[in-house]
């Protein structure tokens, strides 16, 4: 068992008779004039917010549009999913696409197969997907940790070791050992063993579906080797020795982390449950001036795609690219029918791939795009 000891840091959108009117209007309103690129129409200024206590306020901006490009939506019977989770490409550039219900799919290029408890799989919801140097795959599942070789499955439970079978987290350290955080803590994998990593506990979120006080949301390694850990009482930040912690009393924008990604010039982004994204760049805090909702602003996940910039969805909102000095929000409004964006990811060909609720989802630079079991892919 590792032991720490702990210190404080100081620091399924509805074409309804309105878009039809929206059209209407916009072709009357346009006529004669040019057409704005996407860039510059969609383009928010960023002010940001430096503080080194919690006590910041975001400034508001003015959000403009694009007219869409709507693609049309699938059928429900015919989306990858009701709802898809988690999207990764593996070195051999088959694209798997973890569900809430329906195993784990996967599309080698030419054709879309499941993977669900019948077939050997371990788990119908999956939280995380990741590959090791070996290329084997390994599933997060709601059921346990799922490896496969290439050519069969093999799945690891509460039996073998593991502290919980309801995993939300997963990454591989620089070692090769796979760090999986579940709904009762760490546990750390070296292929052979389950060794269990304890963080301090934390108020359970009774406002979500499954909650404790020991859930971890997001593990994270960044480049000086250090383990971040998402909670429902900040991060944590594991040196090899020691445990840091970082919360609203430190500049945190919440407690409740739902992922941490550090970025290509070492900032470390936090996406929150209940007040947007912030970013550390190890003294101070900054958050960005996104839409807001009196209920939370939910965000699940962070991104950063080939050209350092992230990524990030709201509840409700849409999702954001931000590129340094801009601040971009797309919604319905272009085309992204989907609410619930859970989880981005950019595969080798520069694609862009969203997926959440109403399934899967693809941008290319123009226009999003549904994607359904038959594509187009």
């Amino acid at each position: 068992m590792y032991n720490t000891k702990i210190t404080t840091a100081k620091k399924g959108i509805q074409i309804s008779f309105r878009i039809y009117l929206l059209l209407f209007i916009f072709i009357i309103s346009c006529s004669g004039q040019n057409k704005k690129s996407k860039t510059s129409e969609n383009a928010i200024d960023l002010k940001e917010i430096k503080s080194e206590t919690s006590d910041s306020a975001i400034t508001n901006s003015n959000y403009t549009y694009q007219f869409p490009y709507i693609d049309s939506i699938p059928d429900p019977a015919l989306q990858v999913s009701q709802f898809v989770r988690r999207i990764f490409q593996a070195k051999n550039g088959h694209l798997w696409f973890g569900t809430n219900g329906d195993g784990v799919a996967r599309y080698n290029g030419e054709k879309l197969e499941y993977f669900s408890i019948n077939d050997g799989f371990g788990g119908v919801a999956v939280r995380g997907i990741i590959q090791d140097e070996n290329e084997n795959l390994w599933f997060g599942t709601n059921s346990g940790l799922t490896k496969y070789d290439g050519e069969s499955f093999t799945n690891y439970t509460e039996k073998n070791g593991l502290l919980n079978n309801d995993i939300w987290s997963m990454t591989i350290d620089n070692a090769g050992l796979l760090w999986i955080g579940t709904l009762q803590g760490v546990s750390l994998f070296d292929g052979k063993k389950f060794t269990p990593f304890i963080l301090p506990e934390s108020k359970p979120d009774f406002n979500r579906g499954v909650t404790s006080s020991k859930i971890v949301h997001s593990i994270m390694q960044d480049r000086k080797g250090n383990m971040w850990f998402g909670t429902n009482g900040g991060a944590y930040i594991y040196n090899g020795k020691s445990l840091t912690n970082l919360s609203e009393k430190d500049g945190l924008c919440n407690n409740a982390v739902n992922d941490i990604l550090e970025d290509k010039i070492g900032n470390i982004w936090f996406a929150t449950h209940y007040n947007g994204v912030c970013f550390w760049n190890g003294k101070t805090f900054t958050r960005l001036a996104t839409k807001e909702r009196e209920s939370g602003t939910e965000v699940w996940s962070l991104y950063e795609d080939k050209a350092g910039q992230i990524w990030f969805p709201i509840e409700n909102f849409g999702i954001y690219c931000y590129n340094s000095n801009s601040l971009t929000n797309f919604d319905e409004k272009d085309g992204l029918t989907s609410g619930a964006i859970q989880d981005i990811f950019e595969d080798r060909q520069g694609n862009l791939w969203l997926g959440g609720y109403m399934g899967l989802f693809r941008y290319k630079g123009d226009s999003f795009y549904s994607i359904s079991k038959n594509g187009p892919w």
